[in-house]
């Protein structure tokens, strides 16, 4: 089975519900455990946060696009801002890492996404934005 959905809506911390709302409803067709669906919106959750308060300072003017793809058993999600961008993604990804400790960010995030994913991908430029790519084979005991 093959299907795809997009959704686009604007970079507010509120719409953080709506896109895990998104992934469970889109997900449930593949019929994941309560375990890998808490798993799968956990790593949505951190994603969208982070383009919102990274990758656009919270500007409602500005959107996040997610797109979710099923192949087969395999559930790709794809997160992309126009925003700032990262400039060091292998900096970024470290563990405790953040740029905005006044806000009180634990810099878990990458982190988050890599426990609970099976991959993590992450391409970002200064200027030109971020997108994650996150999968997860939801497979079944015979």
């Amino acid at each position: 089975m093959t299907n795809m959905t997009e959704c686009t809506f604007s970079a507010l911390s509120q719409n953080e519900n709506f896109a895990r709302a998104v992934i469970a409803a889109f997900a449930s067709q593949l019929n994941p455990t309560l375990e890998q669906l808490s798993d799968i919106r956990t790593a949505v959750s951190e994603a969208v946060t982070n383009a919102i308060i990274h990758g656009y300072e919270q500007n409602p003017m500005r959107v996040v696009t997610m797109r979710c793809t099923i192949m087969d058993d395999l559930l790709s999600i794809r997160v992309h801002d126009d925003g700032c961008g990262i400039p060091d993604v292998d900096l970024a990804r470290r563990p405790f890492y953040t740029t905005k400790p006044e806000l009180e960010r634990s810099g878990m995030g990458f982190s988050v996404m890599e426990a609970f994913m099976d991959r993590v991908s992450v391409e970002s430029a200064p200027n030109e934005g971020t997108t994650v790519t996150m999968e997860k084979r939801i497979c079944h005991a015979e």
